[in-house]
C-alpha cells in the first residue's frame, strides 16, 4: 500500500507532469525570477489557499500565512516578508485576507481555552475589545464571528500602513496599495472590505468609514 507521504511524492510527480504538457517552458521560465505583483497576507486555515482562491499561478503571488491573519509590529517574520515583497519584489498590491469561519477568530471571541496560541490571538481580542459596541449590536454569535472576521481584516491594513516599510515606500512615490478581503468558504468568493489604501492618513480614514457604514446596517 502507498503510504501517505509516498502518495504526496505521486501527487506531486503528476502535478509537474500535468504543467510540463499544458506549457513545456513552465518550470524554466519559474525557475529564473519570480515577479509577483501581490502580497497576499492570510490565515493558515488549510481551506484558504491563496493561488487558488484567486486563480493565479506559482510565481504571481507572495505569501504569508498565520493563524487569523496578524500583523502586529512586533512580528519580524511578517515584517521581513513585507519588507521584502515591496522593497524588493516591487509588488503592486498587499493583500490582507481573512476569511469568514476563521477558527482563530471564533476561539478569540468566544475566550476559548486553545493552549499556547491563545496569546497569540490576544491580538484579535484587542480588536474585539475596541469594537465591542460594534459586535454587541448583532444577535447571532456567528453574526459576532463574521464581523469580527472582518474588523480584524481591516485593523491588520492599519497596522501594516503605520510600520515603517510602508511609509518609507509611499514617501519615496512607490505605487504600492493596501486591500482588505474577506473569503467566504460557503460560496468560495471574496468581499472587499473598502480599506484600499495608499497612505496611513487613508487607512485610518477608510476604518472609520467602513466602520460607519457597518453601524449604518444594524
Amino acid at each position: 500500500m502507498v503510504s501517505d507521504i509516498e502518495q504526496l511524492f505521486d501527487n506531486n510527480r503528476q502535478w509537474a507532469a500535468r504543467r510540463i504538457e499544458e506549457d513545456p517552458d513552465f518550470f524554466q521560465r519559474l525557475a529564473r525570477q519570480q515577479s509577483p505583483e501581490y502580497l497576499w497576507i492570510g490565515c493558515s486555515d488549510s481551506r484558504v489557499p491563496a493561488n487558488q482562491i484567486i486563480d493565479l499561478d506559482p510565481g504571481e503571488v507572495f505569501v504569508h500565512r498565520n493563524i487569523a491573519n496578524v500583523v502586529v509590529h512586533t512580528d519580524l517574520n511578517a515584517l521581513s516578508v513585507i519588507q521584502f515583497a515591496v522593497d524588493v519584489l516591487r509588488v503592486k498590491h498587499v493583500l490582507v485576507v481573512g476569511h469568514y469561519g476563521c477558527g482563530g477568530v471564533a476561539a478569540a471571541m468566544d475566550d476559548a481555552k486553545v493552549g499556547l496560541v491563545e496569546n497569540w490571538l490576544r491580538h484579535v481580542q484587542d480588536v474585539r475589545d475596541h469594537n465591542i459596541a460594534l459586535l454587541d449590536a448583532l444577535e447571532a454569535p456567528a453574526q459576532r464571528r463574521d464581523r469580527l472576521c472582518e474588523l480584524n481584516v481591516m485593523q491588520q491594513v492599519v497596522n501594516i500602513s503605520h510600520n515603517s516599510v510602508m511609509r518609507e515606500a509611499w514617501a519615496r512615490g512607490q505605487k504600492v496599495t493596501l486591500h482588505g478581503w474577506c473569503y467566504s468558504l460557503q460560496d468560495g468568493l471574496i468581499r472587499d472590505l473598502g480599506m484600499s489604501s495608499r497612505s496611513r492618513e487613508e487607512a485610518d480614514g477608510r476604518f472609520m468609514q467602513a466602520c460607519e457604514r457597518m453601524r449604518s446596517q444594524l
